[in-house]
């Protein structure tokens, strides 16, 4: 499932560059091009002899981080300015506030979270949750516009 609340493009946003995918995160199917004005990153599922992979990021700049929350943890309600992120869950008992929605996402799930869109990480399990996070877009610790936070991380 891919959870992205509608937006408009930004205005004056540049165009990705044509790319090949598949229906990872409402990608065209394999061969179709399409330029996305959202900078949806692609994801490419691809078969092998021995199995398969799938491709979440390809000759772009990105930032790729696993984000591991203890039990009881909960990250800052937050958003970013210059950075779009990709979460994939690893383990199950994450629990994602994305906009106005609170979903309980199970591993393997992806969800693609726009810049500018409020987001929230906590772990709802008795084991700690791992996620999978690829920004897309300039990617600094300072881009985290904090709303809430139960560690006393918001600043004046």
């Amino acid at each position: 499932m891919v959870a992205a609340p509608a937006r408009a493009p930004r205005a004056g946003g540049p165009f990705l560059p044509p790319i090949k995918g598949t229906n990872g995160l409402n990608c065209p199917v394999m061969g179709e091009e399409r330029r996305f004005a959202d900078n949806r990153p692609p994801s490419v599922k691809v078969e092998k002899p021995w199995g398969r992979f799938e491709q979440y990021a390809h000759n772009v700049p990105c930032t790729v981080k696993i984000i591991t929350v203890d039990p009881g943890g909960i990250l800052s309600s937050q958003y970013h300015h210059h950075r779009d992120e990709l979460w994939v869950v690893l383990d199950p008992g994450a629990k994602v506030e994305l906009g106005d929605e609170v979903l309980s996402p199970v591993p393997g799930e992806k969800l693609y979270i726009p810049r500018g869109t409020v987001h929230r990480l906590s772990c709802a399990g008795e084991q700690p949750v791992r996620i999978l996070e690829v920004s897309f877009g300039e990617f600094a610790e300072d881009d985290i516009v904090r709303l809430e936070d139960v560690y006393g991380r918001i600043g004046p």
